[in-house]
């Protein structure tokens, strides 16, 4: 799946180039956003927009879901090179998402720098989030006799169903971490997850069955391949953070005890405290509940989550998520490459080790 990976990413980086130069000039500005009534800032825009956006870009991304589309628009019988326009919408919508999330979540580092909003100002990186939100879906209004109007108008209406629950994830995620106790069950954390991470899976399979006309159950069983292992994605991230704070895992990008120092909840602290004898279990709440920690205090939670088996727990669950995903998959007629791929995410996202 590297290997994948690896192909086709500088194709998506130039498409995403058409849609967000790294460059930004007056003819651009006028061409995408329409003819000024005065007069625009390029020069501004550039500094407000562009080049956060790819410093961000620029630092790494596996660009997985625009990768994924491509797999599911070839499985699909079409030419993935004439899609590649399509796959940027839920990568940029993805970039958005990250700058928002580090700043609700005063995160201090983003793909191993510092976090947007420490770089260049918490009002430009909110700006420049929001905007990804919307540029992509500029896609779906330019060169309309591409896309029939019918699959544009499906397209449109899926993208606000999602973008909708994606939001709700995230209101949970941060309602979660800015309490002072673990209070929620394991389904609502994997609820978080569905709506969080799955919601821009499930964008990637319906917007790639929406764009090629498939039927409708077809896009239903690609969107719950897509939502499972996106929550088995945001499951092996929250293993990676321990296990990188551990030492056992690559260069993460993230800070030392990231999850704890934000006081989130995950399915390890779930479990954790579920598991763990009293006193354990409340010095964990303790922690994730502070303001701040020190490191010692970090290192003291994490033996918790490992000593109460919930590396072990997590990652069987991911694993039993990413099977049901291949069953989805398996369901379907695509041919034996397509579906060797789809299998290899599902382990993928589990597996790696940034």
């Amino acid at each position: 799946m590297r290997e994948t990976l690896a192909e086709w990413r500088p194709a998506i980086d130039e498409a995403i180039a058409d849609l967000v130069p790294r460059e930004i000039d007056a003819d651009y500005l006028e061409e995408f956003f329409g003819a000024p009534t005065y007069e625009y800032d390029p020069t501004g825009i550039q500094r407000s927009l562009a080049t956060p956006t790819w410093d961000l870009l620029d630092r790494g991304g596996k660009r997985w879901r625009a990768v994924l589309f491509l797999v599911f628009v070839e499985g699909f019988g079409e030419d993935p090179a004439e899609y590649l326009r399509y796959a940027c919408i839920p990568e940029i919508l993805h970039t958005g998402t990250l700058i928002v999330d580090d700043v609700e979540d005063g995160a201090t580092v983003r793909r191993g720098e510092r976090a947007l909003h420490h770089l260049y100002g918490r009002d430009i990186a909110l700006n420049a989030g929001n905007a990804l939100y919307f540029l992509p879906l500029k896609v779906l209004t330019d060169d309309q006799s591409d896309l029939p109007a019918g699959r544009r108008l499906a397209a449109f209406d899926m993208l606000m169903d999602e973008l909708n629950r994606t939001h709700l994830g995230q209101g949970m995620d941060i309602a979660w971490h800015n309490e002072r106790e673990v209070r929620i069950s394991t389904d609502q954390y994997l609820e978080m997850c569905a709506c969080k991470t799955g919601c821009l899976a499930r964008i990637v399979a319906r917007l790639a069955a929406i764009v090629t006309d498939q039927p409708a159950a077809v896009e239903r069983a690609v969107a719950t391949y897509a939502e499972l292992i996106a929550i088995a994605f945001q499951i092996g991230d929250d293993i990676l953070d321990v296990e990188h704070s551990l030492g056992r895992a690559g260069e993460f990008g993230k800070a030392f005890g990231n999850d704890i120092r934000e006081g989130k909840t995950t399915l390890l602290a779930i479990h954790a405290i579920r598991e763990s004898d009293p006193d354990r279990a409340e010095r964990l709440r303790e922690v994730l509940a502070a303001e701040s920690n020190t490191d010692d205090e970090i290192a003291e939670a994490l033996a918790i989550i490992e000593a109460a088996g919930s590396l072990e727990y997590a990652r069987e669950h991911a694993l039993e998520l990413a099977a049901e995903a291949r069953a989805e998959i398996d369901r379907l007629e695509f041919d034996a490459e397509t579906t060797r791929k789809l299998h290899e995410f599902t382990e993928f996202v589990i597996e790696r080790d940034v």
